[in-house]
């Protein structure tokens, strides 16, 4: 069962897109586009959905909270930072790209991760991309972390930013890391899941779809060296 009582969820409907409070989605929420059944979640983001403010993609993704529904930004240096998930993507729009994970920074509009699935039509399959900034300020970085995913098969990723600011990416049983810059730790982040479509142009019924069987947030305190 997928605890959805740290998460709110962006839907994309309303100008700007509405956000479901952390207490409705754990009470039960379902719409059009989210759904909870059978222990797994579904995710569904049309690509002539609204969007967020500042943002040029609709999306029906989470964002990490505390149970009473107040937003949970965190500093890197603080805790070992943990977000697991088990997925499939069914559906992919046009561009067939859609975001499926990241580590977002507040009030800014530019996250330090995104976990991108690429699907590409001429192999029917899709790439797992990282698109990294080094730095708050940086350009992206594209690195491709796997490569002949399916639609519909299930894979599971694990983003793991630790307090020395390494920054690690599994992927089913591939594993990738690098230090991220110092620059970003008095940066405020927080984890967001889901499908962020990475299309805005089209009818209702092309879109980016996905289910989630597992996600998982693990802060892990730090141990503190014992007096001698």
């Amino acid at each position: 069962m997928i605890d959805l009582a740290i998460w709110n969820l962006s839907i994309p409907v309303g100008v700007p897109a509405t956000t479901i409070d952390t207490p409705v989605l754990a009470g039960g929420y379902q719409d059009y586009y989210f759904q909870s059944k059978d222990g797994a979640i579904f995710f569904w983001s049309p690509v002539n959905g609204t969007t967020t403010e500042n943002a040029k993609y609709p999306r029906s993704e989470l964002r990490e909270t505390y149970a009473n529904g107040s937003v949970h930004n965190w500093l890197y240096t603080q805790a070992d930072n943990y977000l697991n998930a088990t997925l499939s993507v069914s559906q992919v729009p046009s561009t067939g790209k859609i975001v499926i994970g990241q580590i977002h920074a507040y009030k800014v509009s530019t996250p330090l991760l995104k976990l991108e699935y690429q699907y590409k039509t001429k192999t029917a399959d899709g790439n797992i991309v990282a698109k990294l900034r080094m730095t708050p300020d940086s350009e992206i970085e594209v690195l491709t972390i796997a490569q002949g995913i399916k639609l519909d098969q299930a894979f599971r990723y694990m983003l793991n930013l630790k307090p020395d600011g390494t920054l690690a990416i599994g992927l089913n049983n591939t594993q990738w890391s690098t230090q991220i810059d110092p620059s970003w730790a008095s940066q405020l982040l927080y984890f967001k899941a889901g499908v962020y479509t990475q299309d805005n142009t089209g009818y209702e019924t092309e879109a980016g779809a996905a289910r989630f069987d597992q996600l998982s947030i693990e802060h892990r305190a730090l141990v503190s060296s014992a007096p001698k």
